[in-house]
């Protein structure tokens, strides 16, 4: 009998705790899905909102990308943490125009970044969009759409920026904010007026922060050995406003089945083979 009474309290304490989790849990989403989806497709959501997985991809792309440059900032040598130069301008992983061959490169870049702040800004912005987008989308959803805004980002920059190296992953998560961007506008109405301005006052604030950073290390520091494009910015962006916004306004539906999703990609792979062949026959690099 004593045993059946501690089991019953074991029994008891365990469904507490699931119970507090879950209700964890559950608060948690329920503030996630303000942020992210209209009013009209949260009940939906919240019917099957669950904290497992967790935001796998964004949680590990971002600790690689600060051991690289925690590797090239310590372990190699620097003069200084603000701007990082001879050790990222030899690496494997940054994009450089006289070893565009190397196609890794035009993916890897995103990889190594050009000093502190560059990097800082990086991860406050993928961090910031990228856990809950991956809450709501999972991680193959974001992850698409951060390649294809890292992957356009440097074909972008090595056509119009031909004889310049590039670092950073910005284009991803410009990628990731051009889709968030795009959903909010379009959703606008369907959101509390105020809190719809917070949501679009938020992007601009980051978007001006990281163009601040970009600026002063151009002009102010006067170093440029590791560039940051701002057309690798505007490259990201826009594969977020067309296969991110498709991507994320379908979050419980089959992108599949979405002739917009087959349209972005159509365009965007039409905009991959010009680059392709750009560098190839055109580009005016070594």
């Amino acid at each position: 009998m004593e045993l059946t009474d501690r089991n019953r309290e074991g029994d008891t304490e365990e469904n507490r705790e699931a119970h507090q989790a879950h209700s964890w849990c559950y608060r948690f989403q329920k503030t996630v899905s303000n942020w992210m989806l209209p009013e009209e497709t949260r009940g939906r959501y919240l019917e099957r909102a669950n904290c497992l997985p967790p935001p796998i991809f964004i949680v590990l792309i971002s600790i690689t990308e600060l051991a690289v440059f925690i590797y090239y900032a310590v372990w190699m040598p620097q003069t200084q943490w603000i701007t990082l130069g001879t050790g990222t301008w030899e690496s494997p992983f940054i994009y450089r125009p006289d070893k565009r061959m190397e196609v890794w490169r035009f993916i890897s870049y995103m990889l190594v970044h050009a000093g502190v702040e560059h990097i800082m800004g990086n991860l406050v912005l993928q961090l910031v969009l990228g856990i809950p987008l991956e809450l709501v989308h999972k991680g193959h959803r974001v992850g698409l759409v951060y390649l294809a805004g890292v992957l356009g980002g440097s074909l972008a920059s090595s056509i119009f920026d031909p004889v310049k190296g590039l670092v950073g992953a910005s284009g991803g998560g410009y990628a990731l904010m051009g889709g968030y961007f795009m959903n909010a506008v379009v959703n606008f109405k369907q959101m509390v007026p105020l809190f719809g301005i917070f949501r679009l006052a938020s992007i601009f604030l980051l978007v001006a922060t990281d163009v601040g950073f970009a600026l002063y290390r151009r002009f102010v520091t006067g170093t440029n050995v590791t560039p940051v494009s701002f057309v690798a910015h505007i490259a990201g962006g826009l594969a977020g406003m067309t296969i991110g916004y498709v991507i994320f306004s379908n979050y419980d539906k089959n992108i599949i089945k979405d002739p917009r999703f087959w349209a972005c990609i159509l365009a965007y792979v039409a905009c991959v083979a010009f680059a392709v062949i750009f560098n190839i026959f055109l580009s005016p690099a070594p």
